[in-house]
């Protein structure tokens, strides 16, 4: 069957079940939300006085009682400094469990010392917002014997909530945590902020485990999650390197080009008609996305606007911002760089959030339904303005569908800046090698060499020109890449499937197949 994007879906496939085709970005809501089934969370019980500490991750792990083809889950808040993921594997795999169904909200780098676990068949499947390195290279190759499934951070409580994903043991590290499992990220010495993705494991696996570099005095405050959750509790010497969780201050970048297109996409921003008291806005971690933010700031400070709420993951520049007035609040969900942690334990308006509130589609309140202005990154953005943030230029999976489809989706403006080209390979094509987010909630393109807008919002077109903005044709864009590229030459696959990337509604809007070597 063919989904709206006229992209081939099968009816079912192994490892997976019955896919539903992507029939456009609000076509399943609009159909109600009551047809959604949901599951309830687990019931389970501690007796009085009974004691959560243990004297290892093993000896958690083995209270848990693992069994072959159990699904775990981890959180990413400690992105490159992450160690846990590969201990509590090893563990597993030591003890001879197989069959294992790994669950974490997203794989970085910092994750490539599983990939043998994923050739003896310990893990056989993964479910995550993005997948990096080695690890997404192996899978684009064919190294797991079920199809990886990509969704968004929303896609993803939605995916617990109705138990697609049904988490047996969830591992979640905490800078600080107290006897009965009360944690936090926002202090101790391996801070790393919001644990907003981690919330919907604690609340929805069936055993939950808090390991922590940092026991402290009950009670744990503030308190990410709860002690009504945690079955055990695990003090470890580190739960990673503090350096690559939060090494300090994520910069805005020096790149000539880069702060070229940040500055065109501020000035998008402002002759658009968003950029005005009360906006909210959201922006990456990125350099160049940073450089937005840097641009957007001046502006507001020039025009004395003051904004609601800064959105999502959250970096110093952030702070400074909140700080200055600019912005009444935030809403943290992931914290980008060692600054956040302090904001987030002191300022009352620094507000940390689950990732369901941030961004679960089905529900009354999400937080990227607010939104008025998003600046997102791209790999490749085609001529549908279709975007692609999973596979490179070889295949392989190496980015995060994250909550780029969540953001495009809520946004009244929905800003993507790249490049038109990267090293003679085009960004700007006729059709981008993997969907991740659809082209009708892309509303226009920065790149060095024009600005494009949808054809779907010309009222956006008009306030642009009539700003003294260019608008460039995206077909005429991308014959002006070609000439300079020369024609992209087509990713070779075989017909196997490898995995799918949902849309955050649970739909299917593209598969990945296996990379012929």
């Amino acid at each position: 069957m063919k989904n709206k994007l006229q992209i081939d879906i099968p009816n079912e496939l192994d490892g997976i079940g019955r896919l539903e085709p992507f029939q456009g970005a609000f076509t399943k809501l609009k159909k109600g939300w009551m047809e959604e089934e949901t599951v309830p969370p687990p019931n389970k019980a501690k007796m009085p006085h009974a004691s959560k500490m243990c004297a290892n991750l093993k000896e958690a792990i083995l209270k848990t009682k693992p069994y072959n083809g159990m699904t775990i889950s981890f959180h990413h808040h400690l992105r490159g400094g992450d160690n846990l993921v590969y201990e509590a594997v090893k563990i597993l795999a030591d003890l001879g469990i197989k069959d294992i169904t790994l669950a974490a909200s997203s794989l970085t780098t910092a994750h490539d010392p599983i990939l043998p676990y994923f050739k003896d068949g310990t893990i056989t499947q993964v479910y995550a917002s993005g997948v990096r390195g080695e690890l997404g290279k192996a899978v684009a190759q064919g190294a797991l014997e079920k199809p990886l499934v990509i969704h968004s951070h929303g896609g993803r409580v939605r995916s617990v909530h109705t138990g697609k994903i049904k988490i047996d043991l969830a591992i979640l590290a905490a800078s600080a945590a107290d006897e009965e499992g009360n944690a936090t990220g926002s202090h101790g010495p391996s801070a790393f902020g919001s644990m907003g993705y981690a919330a919907i494991d604690s609340w929805y696996a069936r055993q939950v485990i808090v390991v922590t570099d940092n026991i402290v005095d009950y009670p744990c405050v503030p308190q990410s999650i709860t002690q009504n959750y945690i079955d055990y509790v695990v003090k470890v010497d580190s739960i990673g390197d503090p350096s690559k969780i939060a090494g300090g201050t994520t910069r805005i970048t020096r790149a000539p080009m880069d702060l070229q297109i940040a500055r065109l996409a501020a000035q998008v921003i402002e002759k658009s008609g968003e950029l005005k008291d009360g906006f909210s806005f959201q922006v990456g971690a990125g350099g160049a996305s940073l450089a937005v933010a840097k641009y957007i700031r001046k502006i507001m400070k020039q025009r004395s606007i003051k904004g609601s709420f800064l959105l999502g993951g959250v970096t110093s520049y952030g702070v400074v911002m909140l700080n200055e007035g600019l912005f009444r609040s935030i809403f943290d969900v992931q914290s980008f760089d060692a600054a956040v942690s302090s904001s987030l334990l002191n300022n009352t308006y620094h507000i940390e959030i689950p990732a369901g509130l941030y961004a679960n589609p089905f529900n009354c309140g999400c937080m990227t339904n607010k939104l008025d202005v998003v600046v997102l990154g791209a790999l490749e953005i085609d001529t549908n303005f279709n975007v692609n943030v999973i596979t490179g230029s070889e295949g392989y999976v190496r980015g995060a569908s994250g909550g780029h489809s969540d953001t495009a989706s809520g946004a009244n403006l929905t800003v993507v800046v790249c490049p038109s080209f990267r090293g003679r390979i085009p960004i700007v094509k006729e059709k981008v090698h993997t969907v991740v987010t659809p082209g009708e909630s892309i509303d226009v393109l920065v790149t060095e060499r024009g600005i494009c807008v949808n054809p779907a919002r010309p009222e956006l077109k008009a306030n642009l020109e009539a700003g003294g903005i260019k608008v460039k044709d995206i077909k005429d864009l991308a014959v002006e890449v070609e000439k300079i590229t020369g024609k992209a030459k087509p990713i070779e696959t075989t017909d196997r499937i490898v995995g799918i990337v949902e849309y955050r509604d649970g739909t299917v809007i593209d598969v990945i197949r296996q990379v012929a070597e």
